[in-house]
């Protein structure tokens, strides 16, 4: 195997050490669940990438390779915490910087008198949102998961999360997310995605320059990982997503669909386009200390619990029993299911995405699908728990 700059190896699909694992994604290929999929695992540092299946339904269709490109979704959120603790590092923000400071449209919110409260019966914020709040997705904002006159708002407004991009400009997201009300005070408790959405914006603009050249110059240039970015040029090399139905598969988007173009919001929370060994190598580059990508220490600080007890409960439906959030991706704080550990971290995509580092048990792993997750608990617990049992 050869070694790659991100501290990543290459490997072929014909490995054969791993095999136990492979044999879950193979097996829900076989079965119809999955049309196919890209794998790639560093384990006691040896790497292997397996592709297996096709890249649409049909006999027709070309086979996965460890080429092919796929919707990271919420995966995305990742690259939030290493842009964030590296722009800190450089002194151009700080996690406890108001956010009024980029994003004046959030400089005044009002916070409904309850959750589940009319739109209009709103009270002052008590304190400033911040760029911490936004990270650890504790401003106010987010997927409120029951039928609320603020999620029917959302939705009105088409800022509610979901698997792609929204149809608007950055600043008119911000613009209809910021005339929202909070559900809580700033800080007070925790709600999934936009946080993340309104953080790519923030960092945007403290920037300079638009989003992807940001990630390009912090991420995927330093580790080169060519394969990433917010469109693919070469809709060909793109897997067809799917949304799971009563009737089966359904295309959710076709490879010329929402991401054969530039965007015109390049969205932070799950707008990304990647491949398993570019994931892989992110991955590993933290794993091993954040060179190049962030200085000592701050991959610790970005993988530690930020949640309260109470946060934690709110969270529990999104991030699953045992799970916690810290600066932009999930981590275990217990081992609730066979595969989980205290200080795992990683996250999952609503397209059918998983990426996961094991401190301790010297494991990582990346599983990308084009089967969009019913849940947030679906699809991938058969998988980490053959990881968690490989030596």
């Amino acid at each position: 195997m050869t070694r790659n700059e991100g501290g990543a190896a290459a490997a072929t699909a014909a490995g054969a050490g791993f095999e136990r694992v492979w044999r879950v994604p193979e097996g829900q290929v076989a079965s119809g669940r999955i049309p196919g999929y890209v794998g790639a695992l560093r384990i006691g540092g040896r790497v292997e990438v397996r592709a297996g299946g096709r890249m649409a339904l049909g006999p027709a269709s070309a086979p996965m390779t460890a080429d092919t490109r796929f919707r990271l979704a919420s995966l995305t959120k990742l690259t939030a915490g290493v842009l964030v603790l590296g722009l800190e590092h450089d002194g151009l923000l700080g996690l406890d910087d108001p956010v009024a400071r980029w994003l004046p449209e959030a400089a005044a919110p009002r916070v409904l008198v309850a959750p589940d409260a009319p739109l209009d019966r709103t009270v002052e914020a008590r304190r400033p949102i911040t760029v911490r709040h936004l990270l650890t997705l504790t401003c106010g904002w987010g997927a409120v998961l029951e039928q609320t006159p603020l999620q029917a708002e959302m939705l009105r407004r088409g800022v509610f999360p979901g698997p792609l991009t929204p149809r608007m400009s950055a600043d008119e997201f911000v613009a209809r997310v910021a005339g929202l009300p909070l559900a809580f005070q700033p800080g007070e408790g925790w709600l999934y995605d936009t946080g993340i959405d309104l953080l790519g914006v923030l960092l945007a603009r403290c920037a300079g320059r638009p989003l992807s050249e940001l990630v390009a110059e912090r991420i995927t240039g330093p580790l080169a990982m060519a394969s990433t970015g917010f469109w693919e040029p070469d809709p060909s090399r793109l897997a067809t997503a799917y949304q799971p139905g009563p009737d089966g598969l359904a295309v959710l988007d076709a490879p010329d669909g929402a991401f054969a173009r530039p965007p015109a919001f390049e969205e932070l929370s799950s707008g990304l386009v990647s491949t398993a060994p570019d994931v892989l190598r992110l991955l590993c580059a933290l794993a091993d200390g954040g060179d190049p990508v962030l200085p000592v220490g701050a991959v610790a600080r970005m993988t530690a619990d930020a949640l309260t007890d109470a946060q934690r409960d709110q969270a529990r439906p999104i991030v699953g029993p045992g799970g916690s959030w810290g600066l932009g991706t999930g981590v275990d704080v217990e081992p609730a299911e066979p595969w989980m550990t205290p200080g795992r971290w990683g996250w999952d995509g609503g397209t059918g995405t998983t990426g996961h580092v094991d401190p301790t048990r010297g494991a990582v792993g990346v599983l990308l699908t084009q089967r969009a997750m019913t849940g947030p608990l679906d699809g991938f617990g058969e998988f980490w728990t053959a990881v968690a049992a490989t030596r």
